[in-house]
């Protein structure tokens, strides 16, 4: 019995064979193009999604010969806040717009203006550019020809999904990065349906993750290789779809993205919703909750460092640049390094936020900055717990993730500055390893998402706080997390140059 997930992240899409035992059999990744037609803007072609993925699942099933009839079920993970637009035809009507897209700055103003915090009350989220009801009132307001034609709004993840098994559906995890869906009542927002002037018609039904939501069609059969008929679950947003890849499933369970961006991950039991909207109320994949804190800057500090500022190239440059950092002491002796390189969301939410070097004299080296940036990162991945802390929500230790995590340094700087241990577990797939988890709880062969995570998922490498270094990590946090206030103005007089 095997079962496939796949991941739609933003540059490639990850297609991975699971057995029953949790073993990874294969995985294939297949990229294709990101547009960018004008500053700011980010768009793909789904098809490119679709000619990706049946391909790399033809590919798979060659790869692993006679595994194709033992398929028992498939889960989709993939970017989130994405917008697809089909008409009544089921032709895309535009290209998708991406969770990095930041034309809709207007549309968000205009919902901040006229909702308020109802915004938040309706939704669990406060308006960014990234989110997908932003990008539907930018639609109607500057292509009032194609919001006319509008038959169907899908996620990313569920264009694959209506091409797999001609069902619009989604699941509740993405769903929740909409900010049309009632993350409360895991359904959509009929206040909010009601403000952009859209009929629940034209949103896929909804599904917990780990729900079968339609099953592979003969089309599909004929593209992929794919037996018609195996059932296809809800799956998540990658977000949600990693953490059940990593088993962060219950309360006390907390996961840290080390990648391009870094995300901070925490479980609730209950719904909750931060006052201030720092944080991301979502629905979990495993029929509850989690907040989410996200920072744009996290492991691509360092390769900003490494590649484009020292310009040293390949996995030579990193290593000698971490062992240079990893002989100076915690606090890099009075340097400090603020990773907003592409502005900042939480906890501040601000495009105008820079990257700054902040303390450095003649003693300082290249391997003082390069140990700030690695501290830098970690702090700034303390203000999202500092806030979860805040909301009373338990984290016992973090699971660590991502390109960041095979640093040994950087895993002691991220414990020492968190103050909690920071495991590593055996499972190093991502979204789409949780994906094939949720697709194999879906058809049972797993008596839910904790029990699958259990039986599947282990530490293998836990790396303690030292006591020492936490005192000194809280010292020069809090002049860390002054100094965004005291630069803000100039970071908007610098924006302005």
């Amino acid at each position: 019995m095997f079962f496939l997930g796949i991941d739609l992240g933003t540059s490639s899409v990850k297609i991975l064979l699971l057995a029953n035992d949790g073993k990874v059999l294969q995985t294939v990744t297949k990229d294709y193009p990101v547009y960018y037609p004008k500053p700011g803007w980010a768009e793909q072609n789904p098809e490119d999604w679709w000619d990706a993925t049946r391909k790399g699942i033809r590919e798979i099933l060659d790869m692993t010969a006679g595994t194709a009839q033992e398929v028992k079920g498939i889960g989709l993970s993939g970017q989130m806040h994405g917008m697809v637009l089909l008409d009544q035809e089921d032709r895309v009507l535009m290209p998708a717009l991406l969770w990095c897209d930041q034309r809709t700055q207007d549309e968000c103003d205009e919902l901040t203006e006229q909702l308020g915090f109802k915004l938040s009350e309706y939704t669990g989220n406060k308006a960014l550019a990234g989110f997908t009801a932003p990008k539907v009132l930018w639609v109607r307001r500057n292509r009032p020809e194609i919001y006319r034609r509008i038959a169907h709004v899908l996620l990313p993840k569920d264009y694959i999904r209506w091409r797999l098994t001609g069902d619009y559906a989604t699941d509740v995890s993405d769903a929740s990065g909409t900010l049309f869906f009632d993350v409360a009542r895991r359904e959509w927002s009929r206040e909010m349906l009601v403000f952009l002037g859209l009929s629940e018609q034209v949103l896929p039904t909804c599904y917990e993750s780990y729900e079968i939501t339609g099953h592979v069609s003969k089309q599909a059969n004929a593209e992929t290789g794919l037996c018609a008929g195996i059932p296809v679950v809800g799956g998540g947003g990658d977000q949600a779809s990693g953490a059940v890849g990593t088993g962060v499933v219950a309360a006390g369970g907390a996961s840290v993205a080390l990648g391009t961006s870094g995300v901070v991950f925490a479980c609730q039991e209950n719904y909750s919703v931060d006052k201030e909207n720092r944080l991301h109320s979502f629905c979990h994949a495993n029929g509850k909750w989690h907040v989410m804190g996200v920072m744009l800057s996290a492991a691509s500090c360092l390769k900003w460092w490494v590649e484009e500022v020292c310009q040293l190239d390949g996995s030579a440059g990193y290593t000698a640049l971490l062992e240079e950092a990893a002989a100076v002491p915690p606090g890099s002796e009075g340097l400090v390094f603020l990773p907003y390189l592409l502005g900042e969301r939480t906890p501040y939410s601000d495009p105008y936020a820079r990257g700054t070097f902040v303390g450095l004299t003649m003693t300082h080296t290249r391997k003082h900055m390069t140990r700030a940036i690695l501290e830098g990162v970690a702090f700034g991945l303390r203000d999202s717990l500092e806030i979860i802390r805040q909301q009373h929500i338990p984290v016992d230790e973090v699971r660590v993730s991502g390109g960041g995590a095979k640093s040994v340094l950087w895993r002691q700087i991220l414990a020492d500055i968190l103050g909690l241990p920071v495991c590593l577990v055996n499972s190093v797939e991502g979204p789409a390893f949780g994906a094939a988890i949720l697709a194999a709880v879906g058809v049972g062969a797993f008596e839910g998402v904790e029990k699958a995570c259990s039986a599947i998922i282990r530490t293998v490498e836990q790396t303690e706080p030292l006591t020492a270094n936490i005192a000194k990590y809280n010292e020069l946090y809090a002049i860390y997390h002054r100094l965004y206030g005291t630069l803000r103005q100039t970071f908007r007089e610098l924006g302005k140059i």
